[in-house]
Formats: structure tokens, sequence, C-alpha cells
């Protein structure tokens, strides 16, 4: 089974077989009238919060490094975040200024990587659990490039994200998040929208499974949690990773954008931006989202 039926597969179960999250029909038939037409312009890396201007094999290994430590969200509320900034965002413009001030890290470089170091560059604690997590991630991607140069391990993808994303998967335990593959599928995602790779199967690509996406669904009705879960999400309680709770938010936000995609005649990719970005208002991060400290999203 190729890396996205089994995401597709996955979610179909899950959502069939919950106890704590449904997916309200009636709202999920009226929801594509709610937000309206599809954003005119395709979606795109912000430029000023990524290091896109540059040689293509830089610009490819920075986003590679950049996917590689895309995770954290359970820890957001303990990090440094930058003046009006998210974590996600802190992080990237962070290491957007070290490789247009030092140089985009090589794969000797990250083979090699402190957690102190990284620490520095990132403006965090040198103490924090997230830190050495991150250390640990680059490491790992430094000695799954080897000699190889980033433009070469996705020409051996051929024309395909999927492949591509398998083969992150398939090379790093970081990336294999069973089921889902958030990270691995979200880097073929960000390779394409930075043109340096020329992946023809995007649409082949389901949602990014995280927290962010699922708890636009849920503000917006689309997702509905049993009173205890909402409880203890709204209580700003973590989830453990991998429990029935936690996959089944993730779990049944895939499967209702499936249907949705489907509805509003747009890919699953397209539909992650629209609703990521949707995501971005005040309004939904006023609202406690669901928190996992986990190495996926």
């Amino acid at each position: 089974m190729r890396l996205t039926d089994e995401v597709r597969a996955t979610a179909a179960q899950i959502a069939a077989t919950a106890q704590f999250v449904r997916i309200d029909d009636h709202a999920l038939a009226a929801y594509g009238d709610r937000l309206g037409t599809p954003p005119a312009d395709p979606p795109g890396l912000d430029p000023d919060t990524h290091h896109l201007d540059d040689e293509p094999e830089r610009v490819a290994t920075f986003l590679l490094t950049l996917d590689s430590i895309n995770f954290g969200s359970g820890w957001w509320p303990t990090i440094r975040k930058r003046p009006g900034m998210s974590g996600y965002f802190t992080m990237a413009t962070a290491l957007t200024e070290h490789a247009r001030r030092e140089g985009v890290w090589t794969a000797a470089d990250l083979r090699t990587m402190h957690a102190d170091a990284l620490a520095d560059v990132l403006g965090q604690p040198r103490d924090h659990e997230l830190i050495a997590l991150y250390a640990q991630a680059l490491r790992a991607l430094g000695d799954w490039l080897g000699t190889r140069r980033t433009l070469d391990v996705i020409a051996d993808a051929g024309d395909s994200a999927e492949r591509f994303a398998e083969g992150l998967a398939r090379g790093m335990a970081m990336y294999a998040d069973r089921g889902f593959y958030k990270r691995a599928q979200i880097a073929a995602s960000d390779l394409g929208l930075a043109g340096v790779a020329t992946f023809t199967d995007l649409d082949r690509l389901t949602i990014f499974a995280d927290n962010l996406v699922p708890h636009v669904l849920r503000c917006d009705g689309v997702l509905v949690y049993d009173d205890r879960l909402a409880a203890h999400i709204d209580a700003e309680r973590p989830l453990r990773y991998g429990g029935a709770q936690e996959r089944e938010i993730r779990g049944c936000a895939v499967h209702a954008a499936e249907q949705l995609a489907a509805r509003l005649q747009v890919t699953a990719n397209d539909l992650d931006h629209w609703l990521w970005n949707r995501g971005q208002d005040p309004a939904y991060k006023a609202r406690p989202r669901h928190r996992c400290r986990c190495v996926f999203y």
C-alpha cells in the first residue's frame, strides 16, 4: 500500500469506529459555503520567514532542514516566541536569519549538530527538551543525506512527491508517523512550493495531520468532541501521543478533509493550506487546541 493510501485508509477506519470524536455530516455539507471561494493564488511559502532566495541546492537543503525540525507544537507554550509569531514561525525565522547570515548547513554540519549551538541559533534555552530533540533530528538528517546532494535525493524520487515522502519515512524514525506521515508529506509539498522539485503527484497528498487543522474544523463545528475530551483540551491538558483520543482527532480531521476536498473540487494539499491559514485568525488562536508532546507535529 502506498503512503497516501495508507493515510486515507487509516483515517477512514478511525472515523468509522471513533468513540471520542465524530464528524458532523450536516456541518460538513454546509462548510463549503462557509469557507467561500478558494484562494485565487496558489499556496506559497512566506519569503520573509523562509530562505528561498539562493541556489536551488541550498534552498532545498534549507527546507529539508526546517522540515526536519517542524514539530514541537506540544511544547509551544514553553518556548520563547518572537512577538506576534507562532512557534513554527519563530523557529523558521530564526533558521532563515542564520542561513542568510552564515549560510545553509551542509550534511556534514548537520551530522555534528550540538543542542547548545542549535539553541543559540533558534534563540531558545540550551536546556530545553525540544532543542535536544531538534538536534537529534538534524543529526539523523545529516546521516541520511550522507554524501548525497539534496537535489540528487529529490531526483531519485523521480517526479513523485509520494515517493519522496516514502523515502523520508523509511529513512528517519522521526518522519515515520505511521498512519499519518504528516512531516514526510509536508516536506515534499514545501519542496514543490519552493520550485526546487517538480513533483507531478502533489494531488495525491492528504492534509497534514497536526493540531491546527483539526482545531479549525472543531471551532467551525465540523468535528465534535465528546464532553470529557473537550473539557480536557479546553483545560490545556496534553494528550498522550498514539492514544485513542489523539488518533481520533487527527484521523477524523483527515477523513473529513477528504470529503470536503471532493465537495469543493480542490486537492487535499490545497485545502490544508486554506484551513491552516484560516487558523491564523486570532479567533482560532484564542481557543485552546489539543497539545501532544511528540516528534511528529
